[in-house]
């Protein structure tokens, strides 16, 4: 019998595909590539991802002041 996916399962299946969108767009942005410049940044143990989740953070929290 063929499983129908629950609306839930559809909702996280396009958040999956924005969020995978927005992290190609985010670290092909020339913030993003001058951000991972800093001598401070030490990215280069972190998935690309946490590199994202951490620019979005640091830049949202420089806003916030």
């Amino acid at each position: 019998m063929a499983q129908i996916p629950a609306s839930s399962d559809r909702q996280f299946s396009a958040d999956t595909k924005i969020w995978y969108n927005l992290k190609c767009a985010i670290s092909t942005s020339s913030g993003f590539q001058r951000w991972q410049l800093e001598p401070n940044a030490q990215l280069q143990e972190i998935s690309l991802e946490q590199q994202v989740q951490r620019y979005l953070r640091e830049t949202l929290e420089t806003l916030a002041y």
